[in-house]
């Protein structure tokens, strides 16, 4: 395959024309790593490492926009890469380059996680489940979990609220002791904090 002209778009961007209208893009390191010139005639292995470069330089670009956009872990930059079409290993390669770059931080981005999620009112359990379902690395969850606030007033806070919202017997004790449940608390942590805020004779809602 010939090269039969070299159109430079910006300092980045470069568009390679081909015989036969053949063109691929990339960016000034794969023009110098393969010496590319009008002329040129790439064949065989040659010219599929060229056409690999390419699009690892393709996927590296993707990667930097959507890691511009919001804070990612590692794990999500690989998923939405290969849901846009790139390789396995070129995912990999780009997710590798960003935390080589110190655009990813896991940690922090656990951190992150950790704190959106409990300002929602959520305990533990559900903390978890989002770190998991953000694909952040086991490694960085007991540190991020370790800043969580004691759960015993974060409790209080959600029971008082619904306390005060509207006046509750015992089948509605019972439905906010299911919800708190859902949000990632522990039964005994929100029996306890129920039985704190109301009286004995309506806080037996399991009996």
């Amino acid at each position: 395959m010939t090269l039969t002209k070299l159109e430079p778009l910006d300092e980045e961007r470069f568009v390679l024309h081909f015989e036969e209208g053949v063109t691929l893009r990339c960016g000034p390191k794969e023009v110098l790593d393969f010496s590319l010139r009008p002329g040129l005639t790439l064949e065989g292995e040659a010219w599929e490492k060229l056409e690999d470069a390419c699009a690892y330089w393709a996927v590296r670009r993707q990667a930097a926009e959507l890691i511009s956009r919001r804070a990612m872990s590692a794990g999500e930059v690989r998923r939405k890469l290969r849901d846009k079409g790139a390789s396995p290993l070129h995912a990999e390669m780009a997710a590798a380059w960003l935390l080589d770059l110190g655009a990813i931080d896991e940690g922090a981005y656990a951190a992150m996680v950790v704190r959106h999620y409990a300002a929602k009112g959520c305990g533990k359990r559900r903390l978890e489940e989002e770190l998991y379902r953000h694909q952040v690395p086991r490694e960085h969850w007991e540190e991020a979990l370790a800043s969580l606030p004691d759960s015993r007033e974060a409790l209080d806070a959600l029971v008082q609220k619904k306390l005060h919202a509207a006046p509750m017997d015992r089948d509605g004790l019972r439905k906010l002791a299911a919800s708190l449940v859902r949000r990632g608390y522990a039964w005994e942590e929100v029996r306890s904090a129920i039985a704190r805020n109301v009286s004995q004779e309506d806080n037996d809602f399991d009996d």
